[in-house]
């Protein structure tokens, strides 16, 4: 056959012409294509880095709080207490409001983060694998 197609003259050039042009256009589309993929993956994991941000700070900020209001404020507030109650049961009672809000930030952080995980971009992937089944799918339907 190959034989035959080099012999036809005018009419093979226009096929081979043609040929090249979609080999063209699919090289032009697929690099197009890459590239929007690329954008939309790094847009995406931009938004996925900012979420672990927030976690990341509210895990500093439950942190920061816990040390600075268990030093300063707990003298405080165990010194209100004690005129009510005995100095002990005093500090154990702010002790004890302190963990509860420690916690609850710590929980709270914990969630922001693990919305954020895992870091990959799942729309880029899926947008892709599609790409690749439309692709196979008119690959399969131009050789029909």
């Amino acid at each position: 056959m190959e034989a035959n197609r080099s012999n036809n003259g005018p009419g093979a050039s226009a096929s081979d012409a043609s040929m090249a042009e979609l080999v063209r256009q699919l090289s032009e589309q697929t690099s197009t294509l890459v590239r929007h993929e690329m954008e939309l993956a790094r847009a995406e994991l931009t938004q996925k880095g900012k979420a672990a941000g927030i976690g990341a700070g509210m895990f500093g900020g439950a942190g920061m709080l816990g040390f600075y209001a268990f030093g300063a404020i707990t003298a405080a507030a165990i010194l209100a207490l004690a005129t009510a109650v005995d100095g002990w049961l005093a500090a154990l009672i702010v002790g004890v409001v302190y963990a509860a809000v420690a916690g609850v930030l710590a929980l709270t952080g914990k969630n922001k983060v693990q919305q954020a995980v895992p870091p990959v971009p799942e729309q880029a992937v899926e947008s892709s694998k599609e790409d690749v089944q439309w692709a196979k799918t008119s690959a399969q339907q131009a050789r029909r």
